[in-house]
């Protein structure tokens, strides 16, 4: 079973620091600001055996002309459906406000186990502040602290036995041992990351403005579509440094980072209407140093090709010379909003993936690559002597690797490097995989 778990209250009550406790790891972003979640950030946790997620959510607000307030309430109520446990948290050193009745009028309405927790519990003096939490109407409440970790043990425990004895709702089982690849969508901000995943999903399932930085953390949902099993990671988009102006801000392209880290095959986004620019140049390169797979999608091509004349083969072949020597990654043009072009990204995402577990048999790549070094040897160093390369292997790494014996490899320049790789990707199948080339000597 996969038990889902939701955490939901007013805001700054504490839910991404509890959320943060409860996984293991700072995934939230956690801030003084009120507000700083907005959309549902999910992770897994583990307590006595049993395995579970765990959804943060941004906070209730009864404000009725804000935008951006009125898609984090939808957010909520998404969370609230697909959970099987609520933990409704509130301020211990706040008490009761108004804002907390109504979400226990809501909460009482669904049908779903409530659990009510109060927070901010960091001493035994806090303990006596406020009593007057049986007032929204719930059972049992727990005392814990999210900072130091108190009453949590009790309140997981309670957890595991609500799963065992009370959920008889069957869920999806997603096998143990089954590897789900992780999809990271990355791009500058506002070039369509959410709408693209809101399209995969025919849903709302992430928070889309017109507000740039909407996404300011990094958010995991899991897709299934006919034989394509996967996890797409929604990113904020990474500004230029000059401009990130906030703490916020920049704990969110931090996030990026990591999730770059943590994928198996980035899909970077880019703005037909803005082009490459040096910002996307960046991001390449640091997909590139973490040795990851990427395919480059070019959104709104539909409304970018009907005003422009420039074609799609240019702007390609644009790119391609930009990201040289490693030029032979796939570039889609799509459409999020519409739908255009879509179903071509997760099959070509496996084949990214496919590629960058792949391994050479030593013999063939000697067969192909030895000619080519004889024919075009290394330039001679100041001192007039001849380089050789004698011989290769691939590693038996993660990611593609290749090691070059020769006799005098410290005299080997980066243009004949990019020469090499430039030959393995002509050669051999490695579309959209970084390479990793190392010179030794024999």
């Amino acid at each position: 079973m996969n038990y889902i778990v939701s955490i939901v209250g007013r805001p700054n009550v504490g839910k991404s620091t509890f959320f943060n406790r409860i996984v293991g790891r700072r995934k939230a972003i956690v801030h003084v600001t009120s507000g700083v979640t907005r959309d549902r950030i999910y992770g897994n946790s583990e307590w006595n055996g049993v395995k579970f997620s765990v959804v943060d959510t941004g906070g209730f607000s009864f404000s009725k002309n804000d935008m951006l307030e009125k898609e984090i309430k939808n957010q909520i109520f998404i969370a609230i459906k697909e959970s099987d446990v609520i933990l409704f948290l509130v301020d211990i050193k706040i008490g009761i406000l108004d804002s907390d009745r109504e979400i226990a009028k809501i909460l009482r309405k669904c049908d779903k186990i409530i659990l009510l927790v109060v927070n901010k519990v960091d001493n035994g003096k806090n303990l006596y502040q406020n009593t007057d939490f049986f007032h929204l109407g719930f059972e049992k409440y727990y005392y814990v602290s999210a900072i130091n970790g108190s009453g949590t043990g009790e309140l997981l425990d309670q957890l595991i036995e609500i799963f065992k004895h009370k959920l008889l709702k069957k869920k999806e089982k997603i096998l143990e041992n089954e590897f789900i690849p992780r999809f990271s969508i990355i791009g500058r901000p506002n070039v369509g990351k959410s709408t693209l995943i809101n399209s995969f999903l025919n849903k709302n399932h992430h928070i889309v403005t017109t507000i740039s930085g909407t996404t300011r953390d990094s958010l995991d949902v899991f897709y299934k579509k006919w034989e394509y099993k996967c996890i797409l990671v929604d990113t904020p988009g990474v500004r230029k440094k000059s401009k990130i102006k906030d703490h916020i801000e920049f704990y969110s392209t931090i996030r990026t980072f990591q999730t770059i880290k943590y994928a198996d095959v980035c899909l970077l986004m880019v703005d037909a209407y803005r082009g490459w620019e040096k910002q996307d140049m960046n991001i390449f390169r640091l997909v590139e140093q973490n040795h990851k797979g990427i395919i480059i999608l070019i959104n709104k091509w539909d409304l970018f090709h009907k005003n422009n004349s420039h074609t799609q083969k240019d702007y390609e072949f644009f790119i391609r010379k930009k990201i040289y020597p490693f030029d032979n990654v796939p570039i889609i043009f799509i459409s999020a909003k519409n739908k255009y072009g879509i179903d071509n990204i997760l099959p070509m995402a496996y084949q990214v993936l496919k590629y960058s577990k792949k391994r050479l048999k030593t013999n063939i790549l000697n067969k192909i690559m030895l000619p080519i070094f004889k024919k075009n040897p290394p330039t001679p160093n100041k001192k007039n002597k001849f380089i050789t390369i004698k011989y290769c292997i691939q590693l038996p790494s993660c990611t593609p690797k290749f090691i070059f014996f020769s006799n005098f490899p410290q005299y080997i320049k980066e243009s004949y490097k990019r020469f090499v790789e430039n030959k393995i990707r002509f050669h051999f199948d490695f579309i959209g995989v970084p390479i990793q080339i190392f010179f030794r000597k024999k």
